[in-house]
């Protein structure tokens, strides 16, 4: 890319940024960081955000309908470049970032996801691991119809919007865990609300209930409260 180019790449980036932060949820950052690969960059007629979870494909995020195809398929044969990306994630050794400029050609690392990658319409990739300092969450994968897409500099703006991208993550899960642990907590609270009430319990002796439940049938004690709420409202 040249000069003006890239100071136009990096302002899209800065408003990138704003955009992700301003997700509500973290599937909507997940699906913000697919769409606007394909949208930022050149060349780029997919994206998607595949992870592998105990040597399974799980595809997170997709824009195109090949994304999905081309997961499932190297979940299949526990082979491909995003697969093995994306399996550094799940504690994996490897490197951080792939580039195929012609799928076309032999790929004697993945030979079979290559040949059922043609016929899926895919002539080159790219993909950059997403991960922060303390985490890693899966692989940005870039896909194109044609051989010869993806150069040196598309591998930097891949770098460039899979670092924004991880920070992002990085706080949108954050978030989903406090409303989740906030949730848990409203849950557990009135479901000893409810206890204390009919059974005449102190506040300490219906937490021991509920902890009592959770640990003799191995049930998380979220959901141990959820069946006592919904136990008195289908007495109601």
């Amino acid at each position: 890319m040249v000069a003006v180019e890239w100071r136009e790449f990096a302002e899209a980036m800065a408003q990138l940024a704003r955009k992700l932060l301003a997700q509500e949820s973290l599937q909507g950052t997940l699906d913000e960081i697919a769409a606007s690969a394909v949208q930022l960059v050149e060349g780029c007629d997919a994206a998607g955000i595949l992870a592998v979870r105990k040597g399974r494909a799980v595809t997170l995020s997709s824009c195109g309908d090949v994304v999905e195809a081309s997961d499932r398929l190297q979940g299949e044969l526990a082979e491909g470049p995003c697969f093995d990306l994306a399996a550094r994630a799940d504690g994996g050794n490897g490197e951080r970032a792939f580039r195929i400029a012609d799928i076309t050609q032999p790929q004697p690392a993945w030979p079979r996801f290559a040949e059922a990658a043609r016929d899926l319409g895919i002539g080159s990739m790219t993909g950059v691991l997403l991960y922060t300092h303390d985490e890693d969450f899966g692989a940005l994968n870039l896909y194109s119809s044609r051989p010869g897409a993806f150069d040196k500099d598309i591998e930097t703006a891949g770098w460039m919007l899979a670092s924004h991208a991880a920070v992002a993550l990085a706080d949108a899960r954050t978030i989903d865990q406090l409303e989740d642990a906030m949730k848990t907590r409203h849950a557990i609270g009135e479901a000893m609300g409810i206890l204390m009430e009919r059974h005449k319990l102190s506040e300490d002796d219906a937490f021991g209930v509920l902890r009592r439940i959770s640990q003799q049938h191995n049930i998380k004690l979220r959901d141990v409260a959820q069946r006592v709420r919904a136990d008195r409202a289908g007495q109601a």
